[in-house]
Formats: structure tokens, C-alpha cells, sequence
């Protein structure tokens, strides 16, 4: 099965069977039922040995988008949220999307562009694995405040990999007083993120590893 660069995130496949263990161009990622959403493999900068499964969420069809935020939802609920805190830019659809299933009226969104009422106090620098670059930082609108205060919040975002950007959504809240009781994510990427989550449950829809090359050129789970 050939995928073209536009065609991943698409669609979901459940006819299988699926490789378990060794992969070429693209990753399985497996649904609570049994369905698997393709993955493209991404070679991360360095040596060229070593590479992620990749996803990209505002490109992929709303079909995708709702099964991850209905199941992501569902994973989330025994949690009691009473706010979800989005992070910036590619979770904050999914942020909405969880919210709506969860019955708010909203949800908090947080920003990486100043507006002329914000307050530097509340922000924090923020980097990714996919934009590692310095200078950006992470804002929380003041108006908020009042929002979080004393609530049950619920930090949601695309995809967690080096639990960098969760760190610094936590140290933005903190600002603000508050401390997420839960983190939840489309895709949880590898296991490196671990550490700096702590002790913050952390729940996903879909899962994959981080991935090293093998001399034939193919991938398999670190």
C-alpha cells in the first residue's frame, strides 16, 4: 500500500494484518478498536539514525480528528475537569473538540502570540522537537484568571514527545496559581516525556515509539 505525502491522516485502516516490529516508510498506530491510523516516519536531525512517527493534526480529516477527540475524551472523563487548557497551535482544536464532548461551554486557550494587554509575568519560553528554534514564548491572557481559580483544569494538547512544552504549560499555570490535575494528548510519542510529567496522570488516544534505523534501512521500536 502506497500512501502519498498528502494522503497520511486521513483515513483509518482496519483490514490489517499490521507489522509488529519492523517498518519501512510509516507507523501503525493502533485505536482502542483495533482500527490502525498511518503514521509517516520522520527522520529527526543528527546522524539520520534515529526518527519519530509523525502527526500533524490540523492536516488530518475530520474523521480522524473526531475519533481522536472522542477517544480521547472518553479517557479523560473519570477526571472530573471543570476547565481544559489548550496549548498552542495544534492542540488547541483538539482542546475545543474535548471540551464540546465533556460538556463545557469553552475552554481556555493558551497563546504564543503578545497581545497588547498581556502581562510578560505570565508567560514562560516554550520550545518542541518540531520547532526546537528559541525566542517563542507561552502566554496565558490575564482575563483568564478568573477561570482556573480554585477549578479542576485539564491541560490538552497534540502530541506529547520530550514533555518539554508540558513542562512549560505547568510552570505557566503555576504563575497563575494553579496546578493541572491531569494532561491528555492525541499521541503520546516514545517514553522520554515520562520523566518530566512526573507524577501528572497523563492520558492518549493513539501511541508510538521512537524509532532507530536498522542496517537494512527499515525501523524498529528503540
Amino acid at each position: 500500500m502506497s500512501i502519498p505525502p498528502h494522503g497520511f491522516w486521513q483515513t483509518l485502516d482496519g483490514t490489517g494484518p499490521f507489522p509488529e516490529d519492523r517498518f519501512v516508510d510509516r507507523y501503525p498506530a493502533a485505536l482502542p478498536d483495533g482500527r490502525r491510523l498511518w503514521l509517516p516516519i520522520r527522520v529527526l536531525p543528527g546522524d539520520g539514525d534515529a526518527a519519530v512517527a509523525s502527526l500533524i493534526l490540523t492536516q488530518a480529516s475530520f474523521e480522524v480528528q473526531d475519533v481522536l477527540a472522542d477517544v480521547l475524551a472518553e479517557r479523560l472523563r473519570d477526571l472530573r475537569a471543570e476547565v481544559i487548557v489548550g496549548v498552542p497551535t495544534l492542540g488547541l482544536a483538539l482542546a475545543a473538540a474535548v471540551a464540546k464532548r465533556l460538556g463545557h461551554p469553552r475552554f481556555v486557550a493558551l497563546g504564543t502570540s503578545r497581545k497588547f494587554w498581556y502581562d510578560d509575568a505570565l508567560s514562560v519560553p516554550v520550545s518542541s522537537i518540531t520547532s526546537p528554534g528559541a525566542g517563542k514564548r507561552l502566554f496565558l491572557d490575564p482575563r483568564m484568571l478568573p477561570l482556573l481559580d480554585g477549578r479542576r483544569v485539564v491541560v490538552i494538547d497534540d502530541v506529547v514527545s520530550t514533555g518539554t512544552t508540558l513542562s512549560a504549560v505547568r510552570s505557566l499555570l503555576s504563575l497563575a496559581g494553579c496546578a493541572p490535575v491531569a494532561a491528555g494528548f492525541a499521541m503520546a510519542q516514545g517514553v522520554s516525556w515520562t520523566a518530566k510529567a512526573g507524577d501528572l496522570p497523563v492520558r492518549h488516544a493513539i501511541s508510538s515509539p521512537r524509532l532507530r534505523r536498522n542496517v537494512d534501512g527499515s525501523w524498529t521500536s528503540e
